[in-house]
């Protein structure tokens, strides 16, 4: 895997990779993390942090989703409205049945054009064949499975059934409010891409797990985290 390269950059990687860090993975606003960096010495702008994060970001999010172990086949998609550059658009989601990110994709539209796309690139970069499909009831999703010959694996449920997604939502709104909205479809189909990475290698259950196996997960995180930004 090709090192990234930090050349041309007056400021060491270490500053530039726990600016990253820092941004993408709390909800921090930009002037956030320029405080932070400047209580521990390093004198950036929030500007240069956000170049930093658009640079470098994506190239990290792709080196942590080729580490990342196998999903499950059992996938729970849903879609989101949310305000982008003042225009109503739709940010259609997938995850796993334990929490992991799939994929995701910004779409102007909620019809089944836009269930194709995400299903579609479900099936091309995702490293195991679907078993099972679980959506609300909207049509749209029909439709597409048709299409594609998967009718076969949906099951449509009632909002509780489809809980997993719903609550995959709630860190995407909670950075949507901090940022006070994403200003584009570009720029929120990069940050949160980028997100998701980050997210599926430091999430853990907590409240399902011990204290020693918490330790373990974060350990291995980390471990993660500084071989793809090598």
């Amino acid at each position: 895997m090709t090192p990234l390269s930090f050349k041309r950059h007056r400021f060491p990687p270490e500053a530039i990779r726990q600016a990253v860090w820092l941004y993408v993975r709390f909800s921090l606003s930009l002037r956030d993390v320029e405080e932070l960096l400047a209580a521990r010495g390093v004198d950036v702008s929030y500007e240069t942090i956000r170049c930093w994060t658009v640079k470098f970001g994506p190239q990290i999010a792709r080196r942590l989703k080729r580490r990342r172990p196998a999903p499950s086949p059992r996938w729970h998609l849903d879609e989101m409205g949310c305000r982008i550059g003042g225009k109503r658009m739709y940010l259609w989601r997938a995850v796993d049945d334990e929490g992991e990110v799939l994929d995701l994709v910004v779409q102007h539209r909620r019809d089944t054009e836009a269930a194709l796309k995400l299903l579609r690139r479900l099936l091309r970069n995702q490293p195991v064949e679907p078993q099972l499909i679980t959506t609300d009831g909207l049509g749209s999703y029909v439709a597409a499975l048709d299409q594609l010959e998967l009718r076969h694996l949906h099951r449509p449920g009632r909002l509780r059934e489809n809980n997993r997604a719903e609550n995959s939502h709630l860190p995407i709104r909670r950075r949507e409010r901090q940022q006070r909205l994403f200003k584009s479809q570009g720029s929120a189909q990069r940050f949160l891409t980028t997100h998701a990475a980050i997210y599926n290698t430091f999430y853990t259950q907590r409240h399902l797990i011990s204290r020693p196996t918490l330790r373990r997960f974060r350990s291995g995180a980390a471990a993660a985290w500084a071989a793809a930004t090598t």
